[in-house]
């Protein structure tokens, strides 16, 4: 089995980064979204990227353009039915997943590899929605995708291991460093990020210590790039409240239940820089101010 011919459906952050970096590792990649206006913005956002290493001098204007030309994209499944792995990275709700792959199933050819960038759904149960679960691995990526160099490569008990193994050496062609995780809620790196970031909440609620207290703790101390607070704005406490529901569900444990704090938070609509509030007030965006609780 060689992956040639890429397929991704979903043209948003993630989806766009994905399709980039296949399209840069040589692969033919057709990318899908819903809408004509959705799949040019996401091509646009990768020009833009191109681009800016084109100006680093990382990428010459050649392979740019060669790039660009192995990078197609559509709003048709149908276009998707001769690729050789499909990496779908659309919106993470379940029954939407299932719907799309038991088209995908019943397109494409049975060779076919399926993926899902889920990062807190059990690939076994989106992978139910197929007959070939032999062939469906969780490829998750990490944002943004051009620049980080993780991808967590899932098994199920269902997985083909020759079928695993070409998925992990698709990961390194890719020029990321895979990491082989098993299908438990949250792989690897939620597992262990979401209790520490709903740990920091709680800290928070407990009066050990303020936004930016707790947040300089944990770079200072620990060498962490960023704070835990500053890491929960940035990836969206929406999407973080949304993750731990899932993986509480699935183990029942205190640690991954989300404290009230953060609930009243994602009622209010302070998810985080996305939406201009969140453990800080961006305002002024080159200037955050830490929320006073």
């Amino acid at each position: 089995m060689a992956i040639q011919k890429v397929g991704v459906v979903g043209c948003g952050l993630m989806g766009s980064g994905i399709a980039q970096v296949c399209a840069q590792a040589g692969f033919t990649t057709v990318v899908r979204e819903v809408s004509a206006e959705l799949v040019e913005k996401g091509l646009k956002g990768i020009e833009k990227n191109l681009a800016r290493l084109v100006e680093k001098g990382t990428l010459t204007e050649a392979a740019k353009g060669e790039v660009r030309g192995r990078l197609k994209g559509t709003t048709s499944l149908d276009d998707l039915k001769d690729c050789d792995l499909i990496v779908e990275a659309i919106i993470e709700q379940l029954p939407v997943k299932r719907e799309l792959f038991g088209a995908l199933d019943k397109l494409c050819p049975p060779e076919t590899v399926f993926a899902s960038n889920t990062s807190s759904l059990t690939i076994t149960e989106i992978a139910a929605a197929t007959k070939r679960p032999q062939r469906f691995v969780g490829l998750h990526f990490f944002n943004p995708v051009p620049v980080m160099k993780l991808v967590e490569v899932v098994k199920t008990i269902s997985t083909d291991p020759a079928v695993y193994e070409e998925m992990v050496r698709f990961g390194a062609k890719l020029g990321k460093t895979p990491v082989r995780a098993s299908d438990s809620g949250g792989f690897i790196v939620n597992r262990l990020l979401v209790p520490y970031l709903l740990d920091a909440i709680r800290a928070l609620e407990e009066g050990v210590g303020s936004v930016v207290d707790i947040d300089n703790s944990m770079k200072l101390g620990c060498g962490y790039p960023m704070g835990p607070f500053t890491l929960l704005d940035f990836v969206g406490l929406d999407t973080t409240y949304y993750i731990s529901q899932i993986m509480f569900e699935e183990f029942k444990e205190k640690r991954f239940a989300a404290p009230p704090l953060l609930k009243r938070m994602v009622l209010a609509g302070w998810n985080g820089k996305k939406s201009g509030r969140g453990f800080y007030d961006y305002s002024d965006p080159a200037n955050p101010k830490p929320i006073q609780f």
